[in-house]
């Protein structure tokens, strides 16, 4: 009786495809690869990469770098075995390595490599996007697309949201306050959130019947928290219909409502100032390039002389990309990061004086990761709740921001800002250390 071996000869598709990529790459493939018929090779212990389908290959055919590849991915194509954070590391140190040297292909090469796709069975019909990615019409930035942006990450449901956060519902970079948090049990991600709800209060010097407007307020965290805590009257603005309802039924629970207006809207419409504190957490990354100088002259607009300005935001370095291709394809559409200095300059060329900068880079990486462990803890249910592909999704969004932030590709910063009032006047404190006093008993 004669038994067939798995395809491990040269000619196995994981052989045929290496040696095509690292063709296009010009240097080796930093990984082992696997394919569908069984054949497997690269270094041993490099993470591995498994090629399920074919069709992963024609979507990078048709698709190539990192939207192709997060397609594969999300559709389960193509996975990684093991520590997904480990085999992403390993492929963007190899692409930074390989990236001032790219390799410049000949005719023949080119020739070579549409023959040994045609031997992978590679060639065929471009494969139509996975259902979960953004499919957005309009001008950019008109408020109807933005509408669209908005609700394809944030209104994928309120238990989907509910499931992933802690019990404050803050989707944005806590504030680790123990200077050594992530050994303290006892301080956890709610406590990193709640100790960042209340630096945002303090920074803003809120008290009884001061008024605040959250732009992007989510889902009612820091518009709570300043109501609740501070005596705060709050106008809670959002395009989200899910967070709208959502913070309208958390402020009935608490008998806020004579505290708190909940109105959903585009920041454009905001009118009703102006206000003593304006806060925006990690909303102006939706605005646009554009559309930023406008965003800052309506801060300005509508926040009082001597009033401040908070502003939370992603930001990116000066040479690493913006969202890139898979965030602004699946995760947030249309966003746009600036460095830091950037977003600083454009705040005062408002009329607004920049006072205080905070770098939470760091913070991110530990709020990530405690979002990213509950994903995998609760893998089931969130398949059950939003279908398998979704939940990848998530899964490769979670593990590669994390990645960026530790990296330094992506930052994250707080801005305090104040019109100044007449003859300069700031009316901030000349010392800010009362501001992260007990922080970590929030």
């Amino acid at each position: 009786m004669t038994t067939t071996a798995p395809t491990t000869a040269r000619s196995g598709a994981a052989h045929l495809l290496t040696a095509l990529a690292e063709d296009v790459l010009g240097g080796p493939l930093p990984v082992r690869l696997r394919a569908w018929d069984g054949s497997e090779t690269g270094p041993a212990d490099a993470p591995v990469v498994v090629v399920r389908s074919r069709r992963a290959l024609r979507r990078l055919l048709w698709q190539p770098g990192e939207l192709g590849l997060a397609q594969a991915y999300v559709t389960g194509e193509l996975d990684i075995e093991g520590d997904l954070a480990h085999g992403l590391r390993t492929v963007w140190a190899a692409h930074r390595e390989l990236r001032p040297r790219p390799p410049r292909l000949t005719p023949a090469d080119r020739a070579r490599a549409v023959t040994t796709a045609v031997r992978l069975g590679a060639l065929g019909p471009r494969p139509s996007a996975p259902a979960s990615q953004a499919r957005l019409r309009g001008g950019l930035h008109s408020r109807a697309r933005d509408r669209a942006a908005i609700s394809h990450h944030y209104d994928l449901s309120n238990d989907f949201y509910a499931l992933l956060l802690d019990g404050t519902m803050a989707y944005s970079c806590g504030y680790w306050a123990p200077e050594h948090a992530t050994e303290h049990a006892e301080f956890g991600p709610a406590d990193a959130q709640r100790a960042k709800l209340e630096l945002i209060c303090r920074k803003l010097a809120l008290a009884p019947g001061a008024r605040l407007l959250d732009i992007g307020c989510g889902w009612g965290s820091l518009t709570l928290h300043a109501a609740q805590r501070y005596g705060a009257r709050v106008t809670a603005v959002t395009l989200a219909r899910e967070q709208a309802a959502h913070v309208r039924e958390q402020v009935r629970e608490r008998g806020l409502t004579d505290l708190v207006d909940v109105v959903r809207q585009d920041y454009r419409d905001i009118e009703g100032g102006p206000y003593d504190a304006v806060a925006t957490v990690e909303m102006g990354e939706h605005v646009g390039d554009a559309e930023y100088p406008a965003f800052t002259a309506a801060l300005h607009r509508l926040v009082r002389p001597r009033g401040r300005v908070l502003v939370q935001q992603m930001s990116r370095g000066r040479v690493a990309p913006g969202g890139g291709p898979f965030i602004e394809a699946y995760i947030a559409p249309d966003m746009h990061m600036r460095p830091l200095g950037e977003t600083v300059g454009l705040l005062e060329g408002a009329g607004l004086e920049v006072r205080h900068t905070e770098s939470l880079r760091e913070h991110y990486v530990r709020t990530i990761g405690a979002w990213h462990r509950t994903l995998e803890d609760r893998w089931e249910r969130f398949v059950r709740l939003v279908g398998e592909e979704t939940a990848r999704v998530w899964r490769l969004y979670l593990v590669g921001a994390a990645l960026a932030f530790e990296e330094g590709r992506m930052g994250v910063d707080q801005i305090l800002a104040v019109r100044p009032g007449p003859g300069g006047d700031s009316g901030l404190p000349a010392t800010t250390h009362t501001w992260y006093e007990g922080l970590e008993r929030p």
